[in-house]
């Protein structure tokens, strides 16, 4: 078992009891649990086996003890009781965005709600504005998040997908069998959420592959079963479509899972003006070529090869047959991470640690960009506080050989203006401005409140700046143009956020940012280790953005990193 389903267990846990009532103080021990234990990276059975789960920030004797129990039989006895007490709808309620435990167990206790259903009817009656703690907006919010959960309902996020297909691959290629193996469709062109996992086999012996993924643990249900293909339902909700070729005709079957319905149709228009067919055999017709690589297939159509991110027609044909594409942003072009919390605020581990990671990465430099003071539930830093971690920094810093600490803050963009005054910002290395409350102003109020900070001399980045969280909050209704060109104006990067749950700026928003020339920058705005891996999921980003190394600043050398900090 992942350490991931057992932080979900723990989080699932917490909802329970606080629906049920029970202690602050426990609620808070299983919450506090869940958090760590996603954000480790060393696997809880190998820390069972070596007796170190007690090892763990925020894991006792207690908690440690259920973790054993999760790892020996699959499942918590005290978490199986709960989910007897609670209607399972009600777990659905909770979890949409604005309730959680308390509002559901006012909604429950009042309207004897225990559904979506039940509550999407009982807000368009009109009911909820009545409740305790609601009004009018809440309702509206509520009906517009269940719209919203419904929409995503049958999808998941890209780390969820990619998570699973490497689980699988993993998996299945321990099969001699199997001479090939990898993910195609929506996964391997990094879009933002996924329907179902597609993937691509070589094998001669399809029967056998076939049966051993019927047999994988986590396949729940066969729902479509072939000579060369299966389907079937996977323990996380995600479908797998699994294709088996030929190893001659791999690369072929590849190419045609991975780029969209669009892309593909393109393709076989420009193939029957040569006269050929585009399909499962390739190319047929006068003259044509029998393809053993993608970039074979492209160039046998007069492109150059098209990347899988940007394999959505949305002219990336056009660029092809001009030989236009740019050179794509790689994951290796990173030289450091702007956006970076530690135990100084909400972050797990401690400034030598997120450091010492980084510097395994093979960074140049790294910026620290704890919370600032009015984030209180994030333990936002004093100004005393603040004053105290930059001595430690600056030290650090000095003892450190080739390679650049920086000093740096997430500042909130507050109603009122920055949540520091200019002179204490004025000397910090990296300022990233972000907005963390004040969701529900209007789009003006918004849009003037972020503007503000991009016209701050002293803000070098906008972090995350539509604030949305992918199938759980919708972006601010914020003008982003306008954003755009004060940020062009006032030469102020904006934060492509690489956390799987942000993507923000999405693709499209990079894209046009950097038409408006303004310089674009890929944090992993990580609170631990394992979340400083995520920097590829925002190179995901700007790849399909189309974003070349030089539009973003982090892929710089410190020299010309710190002369575009200093300009603000």
């Amino acid at each position: 078992m992942h350490n991931i389903e057992i932080a979900w267990i723990f989080d699932e846990l917490a909802d329970l009891l606080e629906f049920l009532g029970e202690s602050f103080f426990k609620v808070r021990a299983y919450r506090r649990a869940a958090h760590n234990i996603s954000g480790l990276d060393t696997s809880l059975r190998q820390m069972h086996e070596r007796g170190q789960l007690d090892r763990i920030p925020g894991v006792g004797k207690n908690i440690a003890g259920k973790i054993a129990e999760i790892l020996d039989t699959g499942k918590l006895r005290q978490h199986q009781e709960l989910l007897q007490k609670v209607p399972p709808g009600l777990l659905e309620v909770m979890r949409l965005p604005g309730i959680g435990p308390k509002k559901g167990s006012i909604i429950c206790e009042h309207l004897g709600v225990t559904s979506l259903d039940e509550l999407e009817e009982a807000a368009r009656a009109r009911k909820l504005r009545k409740l305790p703690g609601m009004g009018v907006k809440t309702e509206q919010d509520i009906l517009r998040h269940i719209r919203m959960h419904r929409h995503h309902l049958e999808r998941v996020l890209l780390s969820t997908a990619r998570d699973l297909a490497r689980e699988i691959i993993e998996y299945l290629s321990v099969l001699p069998e199997v001479e090939r193996l990898e993910v195609a469709g929506s996964t391997r062109r990094w879009q933002e959420t996924v329907g179902d996992l597609d993937l691509v086999c070589a094998s001669t012996t399809p029967d056998l592959v076939i049966n051993a993924l019927i047999d994988y643990p986590r396949v729940t249900d066969t729902l479509i079963l072939e000579e060369n293909r299966v389907r079937v339902m996977t323990w996380w909700g995600i479908p797998v479509d699994l294709e088996i070729v030929t190893p001659d005709k791999f690369e072929l079957a590849l190419h045609r899972a991975t780029g969209s319905k669009e892309h593909y149709r393109r393709l076989k228009e420009l193939a029957l003006k040569k006269n050929w067919k585009l399909g499962v055999n390739g190319f047929t017709g006068p003259g044509a070529p029998f393809p053993l690589t993608e970039e074979h297939i492209y160039s046998s159509l007069g492109l150059s090869y098209i990347p899988p991110e940007l394999r959505e027609d949305r002219g990336e044909i056009e660029k092809a047959l001009n030989n236009e594409l740019p050179q794509l942003i790689e994951l290796s072009d990173i030289k450091g991470d702007l956006h970076v919390h530690t135990n100084w605020s909400d972050g797990t581990n401690s400034l030598e640690q997120i450091i010492e990671r980084a510097k395994e990465k093979g960074y140049s430099y790294l910026a620290i960009t704890d919370h600032s003071q009015s984030l209180k539930i994030a333990k936002g830093l004093s100004l005393e506080r603040l004053q105290e971690q930059h001595r430690v920094i600056r030290k650090l810093d000095q003892e450190l050989a080739d390679f650049h600490l920086f000093t740096g803050i997430e500042v909130d963009i507050l109603s009122k203006g920055l949540d520091y005054p200019d002179e204490i910002l004025q000397d910090i290395d990296v300022v990233v401005a972000s907005v963390h409350t004040g969701f529900r102003q209007d789009s003006n109020t918004l849009t003037n409140r972020i503007i503000a900070a991009v016209e701050n001399e002293h803000v070098d980045i906008i972090g995350h700046l539509t604030g949305r969280l992918i199938c759980q909050r919708e972006p601010y209704d914020i003008d982003i143009e306008k954003i755009l060109e004060a940020a062009a104006k006032y030469n102020t990067a904006l934060e492509i956020n690489a956390s799987p749950d942000r993507l923000d700026l999405n693709d499209e928003h990079a894209r046009l940012a950097a038409q408006y020339g303004v310089k674009l920058t890929i944090n992993t705005d990580a609170h631990d280790l394992r979340r400083m891996d995520e920097m590829v999921y925002g190179v995901s980003v700007a790849r399909r953005a189309g974003l070349k190394a030089e539009d973003v600043i982090n892929t710089w050398k410190p020299k010309q990193l710190i002369h575009f900090l200093r300009k603000h």
